[in-house]
């Protein structure tokens, strides 16, 4: 083979938490029955590198493959191969941070506890090309829900419709944006691209002056840049760190642990474990030193039954303390061990303290910054209006949304009501797009839902953003809503050249609660901000109105009277 002439080489570069800059700490932090399973050898470079540094070699070795058995048994042929992996992991210290840097299966040898979460997404959102996002990894707290977005050839973030304030970011990669590391003089290199979660993917030198030289320089943009503007959202979620504020979301989560199921606890994959979950055939989940329980996925409903047996105080531990261990064969096979972490990685949640709201994901809790809650309450207070452009009838608490909906035009002159009356289209075939709940006298779309939670309104917003572009971009659907509107009211007819301009959602909460910035639901205002923006874009105010709550329905007289 011809040795690697190129000054650079795409590697994985961690940094490491409580941590000491020392050679002996760097091995202590490391799993030594780990270290004995891999037959490592240390080497101790600190002469080359000119900073501490250990050097760990050796390798995942397996006899027989696992799957060699398999084999044998679906075609009668006797096979028989072994396994080897290799393994290097290289650990230095540089201005009193440490760093670790995986060869093959070497980052398999860095334990998760120690390694810096946001390292990698933190120099990307600094130093990446927002107009050139290749990947972006991102995580809506409350449902468990994981997309992941590929563009190769890359796309300006506003495309790729991130939620930035509903979404918490956990990789992004892109183009390098004007940097001068190692690899501006490698002159085979023609893109510069980087990822960033955990872990920090570029070219990185090969030469250990280099190498010293390009971290030194990642450390510098961490610490003297601030991020770039586009891309700040990714750190608007941030850990928290007060001690005390921790131990009550620990207490409140442990109490939540011995309830019924309600939604408030989901699954969530590991952000920096991907590639491990999706090769892995087999999970074996321990909690509290019980037998291991064997699926091919992740099982909460085994967890939480097992953590509610807990007396209370124990039961968080008793998950912190349990393993989840991914096998790359059906079978427990140790040498077939992917990746083994704790339970509590494996697990989101949602608790409010006070009025504020924290989501625990990969073992860390984290909180909507205060600088970025004030953002979202300035901006929810222009949405919500105390003084409606619409006028709308109270809703009786008894009747359905599509009797209310029904019931407008009666009290309302003016009002259409397309509720369920939805457009359709070639492209929109099926149960078509619902335009609006009501058209008002002045052709504003009013989007209407009695809510008893956050899933209704983000169906809500969604119906809202879905409903504008369908007429903005499909002259087809705009003509069958004309149609429709001169249809319920003769000599009724939207003007040439008709566009929305303004979308009024129209909101009874839960009981009949006052609809204000304080009462409408965490989840819900994000996404709301967020939606107001989408429309914004599109050239499309948006305004939010409480309806009020009725206890019983008006007399005939009195819708006549209202109707006068």
């Amino acid at each position: 083979m011809a040795p690697n002439t190129s000054s650079t080489s795409k590697r994985t570069l961690y940094r490491l938490t409580g941590v000491a800059p020392s050679v002996d700490a760097m091995f202590e932090a490391l799993d030594h029955a780990r270290l004995d399973a891999v037959r490592a050898e240390l080497g101790f470079p600190e002469a080359r590198l000119g900073v501490p540094a250990l050097l760990v070699t050796g390798g995942f070795e397996q006899p027989v493959a696992s799957w060699c058995d398999e084999v044998n048994r679906t075609t009668g042929c006797e096979v028989s191969r072994s396994v080897n992996r290799s393994a290097g992991l290289l650990m230095l210290a540089i201005d009193g941070a440490v760093y670790a840097i995986g060869y093959d299966q070497g980052f398999r040898l860095v334990p998760d506890d120690i390694k810096d979460r946001r390292f990698g997404l933190s120099f990307v959102i600094r130093r990446v090309d927002p107009a050139q996002i290749r990947d972006l990894v991102s995580h809506t707290p409350g449902g468990g829900r994981t997309d992941i977005t590929l563009v190769p050839g890359g796309t300006p973030v506003w495309s790729l419709g991130v939620q930035e304030h509903a979404q918490i970011v956990r990789r992004l990669g892109g183009r390098l944006d004007g940097m001068q590391l190692t690899i501006a003089k490698d002159d085979r290199t023609k893109i510069s691209s980087v990822e960033g979660g955990t872990g920090l993917r570029m070219r990185l030198g090969v030469d250990a002056t280099d190498l010293v030289a390009d971290i030194r320089a990642i450390a510098r943009v961490l610490r003297e840049e601030a991020p770039n503007p586009e891309l700040e959202f990714v750190e608007h979620i941030v850990p928290v760190k007060d001690a005390d504020v921790l131990t009550r979301l620990e207490e409140r989560l442990d109490a939540l642990l011995g309830e019924e199921p309600d939604g408030r606890i989901a699954v969530a994959v590991p952000s920096d474990h991907w590639d491990d979950y999706t090769a892995a055939q087999l999970f074996a989940t321990r909690v509290n030193r019980s037998a291991a329980y064997l699926t091919d996925d992740f099982s909460l409903e085994y967890v939480l039954n097992r953590a509610r047996v807990h007396r209370p105080g124990r039961r968080l531990a008793a998950l912190r303390d349990g393993t989840v261990t991914l096998f790359s064969h059906t079978r427990a096979n140790r040498d077939d061990v992917l990746w083994t972490s704790n339970v509590l990685r494996w697990i989101e949640a949602w608790v409010t303290l006070d009025g504020r709201r924290f989501f625990l994901l990969d073992g860390q809790w984290y909180e909507i910054g205060e600088a970025y809650r004030k953002a979202i309450r300035s901006q929810m207070e222009r949405l919500i209006t105390g003084t409606p452009s619409v006028d709308l009838p109270a809703w009786v608490l008894g009747d359905t949304e599509r009797t209310y909906n029904e019931s407008v035009p009666d009290m309302r002159p003016g009002y259409v009501c397309f509720d369920r009356d939805n457009v359709r289209t070639a492209l929109h075939r099926g149960n078509g797009v619902e335009i609006c709940d009501l058209l008002s006298p002045d052709n504003v779309l009013i989007m209407v839902k009695r809510a008893k939670g956050s899933d209704a309104l983000s169906h809500l917003f969604g119906q809202a953003v879905v409903a504008v572009q369908t007429l903005l971009h499909s002259p087809e659907a705009m003509d069958e809503f004309a149609r429709k509107v001169a249809a319920a009211r003769p000599g009724r007819a939207l003007p040439d050249g008709f566009r929305p301009s303004k979308v009024v959602f129209a909101i009874l909460l839960k009981s009949g609660t006052d609809l204000t910035a304080d009462t409408l639901f965490p989840f819900s205002q994000v996404t709301l901000v967020q939606t107001a923006k989408t429309l914004a874009a599109w050239g499309v105010e948006v305004e939010v109105v409480g309806i009020r709550a009725a206890a019983v329905a008006p007399s005939r007289a009195g819708i006549r009277r209202l109707a006068a």
